[in-house]
Protein backbone atom coordinates (compact mmCIF):
# COMPACT_ATOMS: atom_id res chain seq x y z
CA UNK A 1 0.00 0.00 0.00
CA UNK A 2 1.64 3.32 -1.14
CA UNK A 3 1.92 6.10 1.87
CA UNK A 4 0.31 8.50 -0.46
CA UNK A 5 -2.68 8.27 -3.12
CA UNK A 6 -4.54 10.92 -4.82
CA UNK A 7 -7.95 8.67 -7.04
CA UNK A 8 -9.24 10.72 -9.46
CA UNK A 9 -8.62 14.07 -8.29
CA UNK A 10 -10.69 16.98 -9.75
CA UNK A 11 -10.27 20.19 -7.90
CA UNK A 12 -12.56 23.14 -9.91
CA UNK A 13 -12.72 26.47 -8.09
CA UNK A 14 -15.87 29.21 -8.91
CA UNK A 15 -15.42 32.27 -10.46
CA UNK A 16 -17.80 35.35 -11.10
CA UNK A 17 -17.35 34.18 -15.45
CA UNK A 18 -16.80 30.08 -15.24
CA UNK A 19 -15.65 27.73 -13.67
CA UNK A 20 -11.69 27.27 -12.88
CA UNK A 21 -10.48 23.70 -13.29
CA UNK A 22 -7.23 23.24 -11.55
CA UNK A 23 -7.00 20.14 -11.46
CA UNK A 24 -8.29 17.40 -13.73
CA UNK A 25 -8.42 13.52 -13.30
CA UNK A 26 -5.07 12.91 -10.98
CA UNK A 27 -4.19 9.73 -10.35
CA UNK A 28 -0.99 9.32 -8.36
CA UNK A 29 0.74 7.07 -6.10
CA UNK A 30 3.93 8.18 -3.88
CA UNK A 31 5.66 5.59 -1.33
CA UNK A 32 7.77 6.01 1.67
CA UNK A 33 10.89 7.65 1.76
CA UNK A 34 10.46 9.68 -1.76
CA UNK A 35 11.55 12.62 -2.14
CA UNK A 36 9.16 14.04 -5.16
CA UNK A 37 9.64 17.14 -6.82
CA UNK A 38 6.14 18.85 -8.46
CA UNK A 39 7.03 20.89 -11.68
CA UNK A 40 5.31 22.81 -14.17
CA UNK A 41 4.24 26.58 -15.29
CA UNK A 42 2.65 29.03 -12.88
CA UNK A 43 -1.22 27.84 -12.96
CA UNK A 44 -0.41 24.30 -13.94
CA UNK A 45 -1.83 23.00 -10.29
CA UNK A 46 1.29 22.26 -8.33
CA UNK A 47 0.37 24.53 -4.81
CA UNK A 48 -3.24 23.00 -5.47
CA UNK A 49 -2.14 19.51 -5.38
CA UNK A 50 0.31 20.52 -2.23
CA UNK A 51 -3.02 21.97 -0.71
CA UNK A 52 -4.75 18.44 -1.20
CA UNK A 53 -1.75 16.29 -0.02
CA UNK A 54 -1.32 18.85 2.96
CA UNK A 55 -4.80 18.64 3.51
CA UNK A 56 -5.31 22.63 3.58
CA UNK A 57 -7.90 21.93 0.72
CA UNK A 58 -10.32 19.29 -0.06
CA UNK A 59 -10.73 18.02 -3.95
CA UNK A 60 -13.98 18.51 -5.82
CA UNK A 61 -13.77 15.08 -6.55
CA UNK A 62 -11.89 12.28 -6.02
CA UNK A 63 -10.24 10.47 -2.94
CA UNK A 64 -6.86 11.70 -0.68
CA UNK A 65 -6.16 8.89 0.92
CA UNK A 66 -2.59 8.72 3.13
CA UNK A 67 -1.50 5.61 5.53
CA UNK A 68 -4.96 4.12 4.30
CA UNK A 69 -7.01 7.38 5.86
CA UNK A 70 -9.62 8.96 3.66
CA UNK A 71 -8.36 12.44 4.66
CA UNK A 72 -10.93 14.41 2.50
CA UNK A 73 -13.51 12.99 4.82
CA UNK A 74 -12.29 14.46 7.97
CA UNK A 75 -13.85 17.28 9.40
CA UNK A 76 -12.37 20.66 9.52
CA UNK A 77 -11.13 19.75 13.78
CA UNK A 78 -10.14 17.01 12.69
CA UNK A 79 -8.32 17.51 9.93
CA UNK A 80 -6.34 20.19 11.73
CA UNK A 81 -5.14 17.71 14.31
CA UNK A 82 -4.46 15.24 11.70
CA UNK A 83 -2.61 17.53 9.73
CA UNK A 84 -0.21 18.71 12.65
CA UNK A 85 0.72 15.53 13.42
CA UNK A 86 1.18 13.96 9.81
CA UNK A 87 1.83 16.49 7.75
CA UNK A 88 5.42 19.19 8.26
CA UNK A 89 4.68 22.30 6.04
CA UNK A 90 7.91 24.47 4.33
CA UNK A 91 6.41 28.11 3.25
CA UNK A 92 8.43 30.19 0.24
CA UNK A 93 8.19 32.79 3.02
CA UNK A 94 8.95 30.92 5.81
CA UNK A 95 5.67 32.28 8.10
CA UNK A 96 7.47 32.40 11.35
CA UNK A 97 5.43 34.22 14.12
CA UNK A 98 7.69 37.44 14.52
CA UNK A 99 6.93 37.79 17.71
CA UNK A 100 8.04 34.33 19.22
CA UNK A 101 11.74 33.25 19.37
CA UNK A 102 13.06 30.53 16.77
CA UNK A 103 12.66 27.66 19.48
CA UNK A 104 9.06 28.97 20.71
CA UNK A 105 8.24 29.18 16.65
CA UNK A 106 9.38 25.66 16.58
CA UNK A 107 7.60 24.53 19.60
CA UNK A 108 4.56 25.72 18.52
CA UNK A 109 2.98 22.75 16.79
CA UNK A 110 3.81 20.79 19.72
CA UNK A 111 2.04 22.54 21.66
CA UNK A 112 -1.04 22.96 19.41
CA UNK A 113 -1.35 19.20 18.79
CA UNK A 114 0.34 18.27 22.65
CA UNK A 115 2.71 15.87 21.22
CA UNK A 116 5.04 16.33 24.02
CA UNK A 117 5.28 17.84 27.56
CA UNK A 118 6.77 21.47 27.91
CA UNK A 119 10.14 20.60 28.70
CA UNK A 120 10.25 17.65 26.46
CA UNK A 121 9.00 19.91 23.81
CA UNK A 122 11.71 22.23 24.25
CA UNK A 123 14.67 19.76 23.88
CA UNK A 124 13.06 18.71 21.14
CA UNK A 125 13.42 22.05 19.26
CA UNK A 126 16.78 22.40 20.41
CA UNK A 127 17.75 19.57 18.85
CA UNK A 128 15.83 20.33 15.69
CA UNK A 129 17.60 23.69 15.60
CA UNK A 130 21.00 21.60 15.63
CA UNK A 131 19.80 19.19 12.92
CA UNK A 132 19.20 21.81 10.60
CA UNK A 133 22.72 24.05 11.50
CA UNK A 134 20.89 26.58 13.72
CA UNK A 135 20.77 25.34 17.71
CA UNK A 136 22.76 29.52 18.36
CA UNK A 137 20.07 31.23 17.12
CA UNK A 138 17.28 29.03 19.43
CA UNK A 139 16.45 32.54 21.20
CA UNK A 140 16.29 34.90 18.44
CA UNK A 141 13.40 36.47 16.88
CA UNK A 142 13.66 35.70 13.08
CA UNK A 143 14.31 39.23 11.72
CA UNK A 144 17.56 38.93 13.37
CA UNK A 145 18.54 35.67 11.32
CA UNK A 146 19.66 35.88 7.66
CA UNK A 147 16.66 34.29 5.08
CA UNK A 148 18.59 31.00 4.96
CA UNK A 149 18.62 30.43 8.55
CA UNK A 150 14.84 31.44 8.95
CA UNK A 151 13.54 28.55 6.05
CA UNK A 152 16.19 25.75 8.02
CA UNK A 153 13.90 27.14 10.99
CA UNK A 154 11.02 26.79 9.40
CA UNK A 155 11.80 23.04 7.85
CA UNK A 156 12.98 22.62 11.93
CA UNK A 157 9.49 23.86 12.57
CA UNK A 158 7.63 21.29 9.95
CA UNK A 159 9.57 18.43 11.70
CA UNK A 160 8.84 19.23 15.18
CA UNK A 161 5.82 16.99 15.74
CA UNK A 162 7.86 13.94 13.93
CA UNK A 163 5.46 13.66 10.54
CA UNK A 164 6.07 11.16 7.66
CA UNK A 165 5.17 13.69 5.16
CA UNK A 166 6.91 17.06 4.62
CA UNK A 167 5.46 19.64 1.68
CA UNK A 168 7.60 22.36 0.61
CA UNK A 169 6.18 24.96 -1.45
CA UNK A 170 9.02 26.81 -3.35
CA UNK A 171 11.18 26.48 -0.35
CA UNK A 172 13.80 27.92 -2.26
CA UNK A 173 12.30 30.75 -4.23
CA UNK A 174 13.36 33.59 -1.63
CA UNK A 175 16.55 32.45 -1.47
CA UNK A 176 19.78 33.20 -3.19
CA UNK A 177 21.80 30.60 -5.42
CA UNK A 178 24.49 29.08 -2.55
CA UNK A 179 21.39 29.43 0.53
CA UNK A 180 19.15 27.14 -2.09
CA UNK A 181 21.46 24.51 -2.41
CA UNK A 182 22.24 24.28 0.78
CA UNK A 183 18.36 24.30 1.93
CA UNK A 184 18.02 21.51 -1.00
CA UNK A 185 21.12 19.82 0.97
CA UNK A 186 19.02 19.61 4.23
CA UNK A 187 15.93 18.15 2.22
CA UNK A 188 17.98 15.33 0.96
CA UNK A 189 19.01 14.66 4.49
CA UNK A 190 15.65 14.53 5.68
CA UNK A 191 14.30 11.90 2.47
CA UNK A 192 17.70 9.62 3.03
CA UNK A 193 16.52 9.50 6.45
CA UNK A 194 13.09 8.65 5.24
CA UNK A 195 10.94 11.37 5.28
CA UNK A 196 8.48 11.62 2.42
CA UNK A 197 9.30 14.85 0.29
CA UNK A 198 6.66 16.55 -1.70
CA UNK A 199 8.48 19.77 -3.39
CA UNK A 200 6.62 22.29 -5.70
CA UNK A 201 9.17 23.73 -7.66
CA UNK A 202 9.50 25.73 -10.94
CA UNK A 203 13.40 25.76 -10.95
CA UNK A 204 14.66 23.20 -13.31
CA UNK A 205 18.31 22.76 -11.52
CA UNK A 206 16.70 21.95 -8.02
CA UNK A 207 13.56 19.72 -9.50
CA UNK A 208 17.27 17.58 -10.00
CA UNK A 209 17.74 17.15 -6.47
CA UNK A 210 14.81 14.94 -6.47
CA UNK A 211 14.58 11.08 -7.32
CA UNK A 212 11.57 11.65 -9.04
CA UNK A 213 9.61 14.97 -11.29
CA UNK A 214 5.70 15.07 -11.95
CA UNK A 215 5.14 17.74 -14.17
CA UNK A 216 1.74 19.29 -14.47
CA UNK A 217 0.47 20.93 -17.01
CA UNK A 218 -3.18 22.86 -17.21
CA UNK A 219 -3.73 20.83 -14.30
CA UNK A 220 -3.25 17.46 -15.44
CA UNK A 221 0.17 15.09 -15.25
CA UNK A 222 2.12 15.78 -18.04
CA UNK A 223 4.84 13.64 -16.89
CA UNK A 224 5.95 11.56 -14.05
CA UNK A 225 9.32 9.89 -14.09
CA UNK A 226 12.36 8.84 -12.12
CA UNK A 227 15.12 11.26 -12.21
CA UNK A 228 17.57 9.57 -14.29
CA UNK A 229 20.68 11.43 -13.14
CA UNK A 230 20.30 10.51 -9.78
CA UNK A 231 19.95 6.79 -10.49
CA UNK A 232 22.97 7.24 -12.35
CA UNK A 233 24.83 8.56 -9.92
CA UNK A 234 23.57 5.59 -7.19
Amino acid sequence: MSLIELKGINKTYKTDSQDFYALRDINLKIEKGNFIAVAGKSGSGKSTLMNLVAGIDKPTAGEVIIRNLYVHRLGESEMARWRGINIGVVFQFFQLLPTLTVIENVMLPMDFCRTFPRTEARERALDLLDQVGIKDQAHKFPSALSGGQQQRAAIARAMANDPAILVADEPTGNLDTQTSLSVMALLCELARSGKTILMVTHEKDLSGYADRIITLSDGKIFSDKANLKEASNA
